[in-house]
């Protein structure tokens, strides 16, 4: 077990060098993008599946709620939350467009639009950030392996580039985290 242990924090540390080597300035545009949206009374809405739905929440719970600074509540929806509005559309409409109907019903433009997709295929995530992108929204994806079909409709894809998905999911919740911060910092810092 010790030798496991070791293995996957091994692993962990790796992943996070190449994200500090690669990525820095993806999360810095995407910190930026979302705090200039915040600012100009635009709003977040975010998405996932399985674990990626939890961290859409965590995302959410950071800009609404605060992350370290008090400082006034900020405008931001989890679309993977209302069990009633994901049993409805999934009946009505299927699975695939639980988050698409919810885009069209609340996404304006200038608002910013975050889906994760761990395996960057999600086909409910993939439909939502197409219609965000035909209301003028901007498009983000926080993605993994090679970003799959959803790299391609996201105006800043941000891909945890291997094929563990519990190492893409400490990837996007650190990024989720340093996001938080750097918008906190620039609205109110």
């Amino acid at each position: 077990m010790i030798n496991e242990i070791r293995k996957q924090l091994q692993e962990h540390r790796a992943l996070f060098e190449l994200l500090e080597r690669d990525m820095a300035p993806a999360i810095a545009e995407l910190a930026t993008m979302i705090a200039d949206a915040l600012g100009g009374g635009s709003k977040l809405l975010v998405m996932g599946n399985g674990g990626s739905a939890a961290d859409s929440q965590h995302f959410v719970a950071e800009i609404v709620g605060r992350f370290k600074m008090e400082r006034r509540a900020l405008p931001a929806v989890a679309l993977s939350t209302d069990t009633s509005i994901l049993t409805a559309i999934g009946n009505d409409y299927g699975f695939e467009s639980v988050f698409s109907r919810q885009v069209e019903a609340l996404a304006a433009p200038g608002d910013v639009v975050v889906g994760l997709s761990t395996s960057g295929n999600s086909p409910n995530v993939l439909k939502a950030l197409t219609a965000a992108r035909e209301r003028g929204c901007r498009t983000v994806g926080l993605l993994g392996r090679d970003g799959g079909s959803i790299k391609e409709v996201c105006d800043l894809a941000l891909v945890v580039p291997t094929m563990d998905t519990p190492r893409i999911q400490e990837g996007h919740i650190t990024i989720i985290h340093i996001v938080c911060d750097l918008v906190e910092k620039k609205l109110f810092g």
